[in-house]
Formats: C-alpha cells, sequence, structure tokens
C-alpha cells in the first residue's frame, strides 16, 4: 500500500471563468499522490483527462478508475471530486455553459480518439489566453465538435448510499483483494449478509459478487497502464490464479489484460 502523505491540491479557479469568448479553457498539471481539497462543482463542465497516469474521479454516487484511453465529462453544476493515486500528467478542458447543449446531460467516461487526445494536448499548450480571431480558438471549436462524439464507456462503480452498505465499500476499496464473503462482513457493517446483499442490488444494480469483480477489474486498469505484469496484478487483486482474472477481465473490457496494457501505455 502506498503510504507518502497525499498532497491537497489548490481550486483551479478556470472552471469558474464567465467568458463565452474563450469556449474552452484549458488546465495542464503534473501531480503526484494527490487528491482536490473536497467535493467541488463550477459552472463550467468539465473534462478530465489524464495523458499519463491513472485517475479517480468520484461523482453522482459513482467512482471512475480513468487511465490514460479515457477521459471523463461533468456537466455544468455537477460535484465531483478526482484522486491522483501515482504520477499523472492531466490536462483538463473547462467549457463554457452555453456550449454544453449538445453534450451529454450526466457524467460520463469515454474513450478518447487519437485526434481528440492530441487536440486536448494542443489546448494545454494554449491555456486561458487566446483571442476569437486566432487559430487557438479554432482549435477550441474543433474540440467541442469532437466532445458531441463521445459515447460512454462502460467503468463506472455505483457506491450507495445506505452507510451499511457504504462502510463495506469503503473497506473493499481499501482492499480489493479482501475475500471475506457478506457472512463476514455483516458484524462489521451492523447488518444481515440477506440485508447487505439487498442493498448492493438496490442501490448500486449489481450483486456483491459483480460489484466486488467489476471494483477488481477497474483497478486491474490502473495497475496494467502502469506497466504491472497480468500475473501480478491478478495475485494482488486475490485472483487463484492468471487465467480466471484474464477470463474476468475479457468478459468486462472485452479485450485481454495483455493487449489492454500494450494499448494504454
Amino acid at each position: 500500500m502506498n503510504t507518502l502523505k497525499e498532497t491537497i491540491l489548490p481550486e483551479v479557479t478556470a472552471g469558474y471563468v464567465n467568458d463565452p469568448s474563450r469556449p474552452v479553457i484549458a488546465y495542464r498539471a503534473d501531480v503526484s499522490h494527490a487528491r482536490c481539497r473536497e467535493p467541488h462543482a463550477h459552472p463550467r463542465a468539465q473534462v478530465i483527462f489524464a495523458i499519463s497516469g491513472t485517475m479517480r474521479v468520484q461523482a453522482e454516487q459513482n467512482i471512475w478508475f480513468i487511465p490514460p484511453a479515457q477521459a471523463v465529462w461533468i456537466p455544468p453544476q455537477i460535484s465531483h471530486q478526482v484522486t491522483f493515486p501515482d504520477a499523472v500528467s492531466l490536462c483538463n478542458l473547462f467549457v463554457d455553459p452555453l456550449l454544453t447543449a449538445g453534450l451529454p446531460k450526466t457524467c460520463i467516461v469515454f474513450n478518447v480518439s487519437p485526434l481528440l487526445r492530441e487536440l486536448m494536448r494542443k489546448a494545454g499548450c494554449v491555456g486561458e489566453s487566446y483571442r476569437a480571431d486566432g487559430p487557438e480558438y479554432r482549435i477550441m471549436q474543433v474540440i467541442i465538435d469532437e466532445l458531441e462524439l463521445i459515447e460512454p464507456a462502460r467503468l463506472n462503480l455505483p457506491l450507495g448510499s445506505d452507510l451499511r452498505l457504504r462502510k463495506v465499500i469503503g473497506t473493499m476499496l481499501e482492499k480489493p483483494e479482501d475475500t471475506r464473503t457478506l457472512s463476514e462482513w455483516s458484524d462489521m457493517a451492523g447488518a444481515s449478509a440477506r440485508t447487505l446483499a439487498r442493498l448492493f442490488v438496490s442501490e448500486t444494480g449489481l450483486t456483491f459478487g459483480q460489484w466486488r469483480t467489476r471494483l477488481r477489474l477497474l483497478i486491474a486498469t490502473e495497475k496494467l497502464s502502469r506497466g504491472a505484469s497480468v500475473g501480478n496484478v491478478a495475485f494482488e487483486l486475490g485472483y487463484l490464479n492468471t487465467s480466471a482474472f484474464i477470463e474476468a477481465f475479457r468478459q468486462v473490457h472485452g479485450e485481454t489484460p495483455g493487449h489492454y496494457s500494450k494499448r494504454t501505455r
């Protein structure tokens, strides 16, 4: 487990800029083992993207594990919090709310096309200051066009709101390799195994086993994109053998962990 003390990041003011002449404002930063001070929301919509490294984004009772191949879309005024477990080269885009009519109304994770990736990298070099009649402005307009084409990827992990459920989920997020059964979790949660089973389905839409499998496979994406071997990831996440891990990963992500690792790295 990483024992480094987390850095608390200052709030980024670009999300609060009221200036339609700057349709997109980009923010670049390199961070490591850090998180936002607290959940927050701002008038501008936001694209959260890591050029390298992985992130965890929490919003709307969901948590997303984001490797460099994906980004998160956050609509205006949606409370969210971001954590950076390791070194991340971050590129955020803040989109004027007047331009979000054709964009998703809820938070989504989406696959970043090669074109959009390069556009975001370029926007990160531009920053906040550009003229409405300059080439930078046209780049920002193309970014809006590309964002209107995004489609959600299946990467969310519902958290639920029941306090008994959240006790179990909180511990599992810290120790995804934990193999305890629902009966063994019940004492800590203050609820019977039957009640916990019902809460998982009613609050997350997943059974306990499905939720734990998705958690492990999402954390696997973090580890694989940082270069960990398939065998080590399987062992660290509590799988009895590598073959079981590979098959579970393929069923959820549509590709083997080895292929995913090469693609995202």
